[in-house]
């Protein structure tokens, strides 16, 4: 079924409806339902009053939302239990070659908690059995799927209709404001989150951090000598290093990490759910390729650039300031230390971090 935009003529459709039907009750109940999720403003409040929605009119035994939106799948599933039989079908139905795209966005923060639940009796069921419907918008590709209880009636479609055709439009809506929200956010030249926004993005990740007591950890690195290439080859040349360098981060970090330029040649990445030794790895394989790569600047020249790390975790007692502070101080060390180094790592001799000397680049 593929449902097209909220009709003008909701009124007509709901009299006539519900009058063959003799579900004036229904009627009511609806339109509640409808006003309800048109009110939400996220889209984990829509798909969860659409579930409730759901439950209500058909007590269904399964419901799932699937989301594409570029390269990303985010997935609204009730009840857990059908988890494993639900991935393969959105594996098959989506094409999907990299399960770590499948993102579960209900149920809390960790997708091990649905390995937990599928490992305490998932349970099956038969792809024969199950309804689904499709939305095709501009922005984005939903599948929504169904295992009711019971057959579903003729008034039972024209009703998930109703439903379905307001959730795309509050859909379709919240992610319009959000890609304004996240206009505001972005840097414009290399296109990851400012600096404005990093500081947002850290006091909500320490926040989830502290509350779900997970690890978190986060580094910022540097472009070596950048005022040279800018003086050498000109600023353009060194705008596009610095969109090609953030590009390169961009596809070896994971969706949920977060990318944001801290200022000129400074960035600064935040890992969910991430201790400091696995964030030690992941900046040294950052900090390999950029230096194995050649960028191609003015014509066919093309130029070498390294990058110097400093990672950080988060305290029993750290806030923003002090998770920025210890980043940068690591970050120090490592231009002290030679430069295209992460730092925590391999310690030279270096002074006193009381008595700090200027470090160009």
């Amino acid at each position: 079924m593929l449902i097209n935009g909220l009709s003008n003529r909701m009124s007509t459709m709901f009299s006539t409806i519900f009058k063959s039907a003799g579900k004036q009750a229904d009627h009511k109940r609806l339109t509640n339902y409808i006003i309800t999720i048109n009110q939400k403003e996220s889209t984990e409040e829509i798909l969860s009053e659409l579930s409730h929605c759901l439950k209500n009119i058909l007590n269904y035994q399964l419901f799932a939302f699937v989301i594409q939106q570029k390269s990303n799948l985010d997935i609204w599933l009730d009840p857990r239990i059908y988890k494993d039989s639900l991935e393969k079908l959105v594996i098959k139905d989506f094409k999907v070659k990299d399960k770590t795209r499948l993102n579960y966005i209900n149920y809390g923060d960790s997708p091990e908690q649905y390995k937990k639940s599928s490992d305490c009796g998932g349970k099956d069921f038969s792809m024969e059995n199950i309804t689904s419907y499709e939305i095709n918008e501009d922005e984005y590709f939903a599948r929504v799927y169904i295992l009711t209880n019971n057959s579903l009636l003729d008034f039972h479609g024209d009703e998930i209709g109703m439903i379905l055709r307001t959730t795309q439009t509050a859909i379709s809506r919240q992610i319009n404001m959000k890609k304004l929200s996240d206009a505001a956010a972005m840097d414009p030249l290399t296109q990851c989150y400012n600096r404005r926004e990093l500081e947002v993005q850290l006091e909500r990740n320490i926040s989830s951090a502290v509350r779900h007591n997970k690890e978190l950890s986060v580094f910022m690195f540097d472009l070596d000598h950048f005022k040279k290439i800018n003086d050498t080859y000109g600023h353009q040349a060194g705008d596009l290093v610095l969109k090609k360098i953030s590009s390169l981060v961009k596809k070896n970090i994971r969706t949920s990490d977060i990318l944001a330029r801290y200022g000129g040649e400074e960035f600064f990445i935040i890992l969910p759910e991430t201790d400091r030794q696995k964030a030690m790895e992941l900046a040294n394989r950052i900090r390999e390729k950029i230096a194995n790569r050649r960028i191609k600047i003015n014509g066919d020249e093309k130029i070498r650039v390294t990058a110097s790390f400093g990672v950080a975790d988060l305290g029993k007692s750290s806030d923003v300031n002090q998770l920025v502070y210890d980043a940068d101080e690591m970050l120090y060390k490592a231009k002290l230390n030679g430069r295209n180094i992460v730092m925590p790592g391999l310690i030279k001799a270096c002074p006193s971090p009381n008595i700090k000397q200027k470090v160009e680049g």
